[in-house]
């Protein structure tokens, strides 16, 4: 939605729970729901990232803070050269706040270098509002 310099700002209201929505950061399984095509994924401080996000080449990084059903924070770059984002030079956070009878759910995506923001934008707006619905019980096949 909002985007300051080299960072990417998505947020989304997902009518589900912060337990319901935070179980698709802690499971590979559910976590390839909503994004991805392979994964190697260990939801720990400290645990790999690496994710083939749609069949064209792996991003990966590490994963620094896990709070339950609250906060989730990896590192991210891309396996390919070309992209000039090497693994683990970017931060992912995601903020989730009980509001009503959902969950308001906050990417920022720091470290960017400026002429990739804009498809992180698009990639990651895309990305949340299918976690959106699988969330939401909308969908399940990605």
């Amino acid at each position: 939605m909002k985007r300051l310099d080299e960072t990417v700002v998505v947020e989304r209201y997902i009518a589900a729970s912060p337990a319901t929505v935070f179980s698709f950061f802690s499971s590979t399984e559910r976590w390839l729901l909503w994004q991805g095509t392979e994964a190697t994924l260990e939801p720990r401080p400290g645990g790999v990232f690496r994710m083939n996000v749609s069949g064209d080449g792996f991003a990966s990084g590490r994963f620094l803070e896990l709070v339950p059903d609250r906060l989730v924070k990896f590192t991210w770059g891309w396996e390919m050269p070309e992209r000039r984002i090497p693994p683990g030079s970017s931060t992912v956070q995601i903020e989730l706040r009980p509001e009503g009878n959902g969950t308001l759910l906050r990417l920022t995506h720091t470290g960017l270098p400026p002429d990739w923001v804009d498809l992180h934008q698009q990639g990651w707006e895309k990305h949340m509002g299918r976690l959106q619905e699988v969330a939401e019980g909308r969908g399940s096949e990605p």
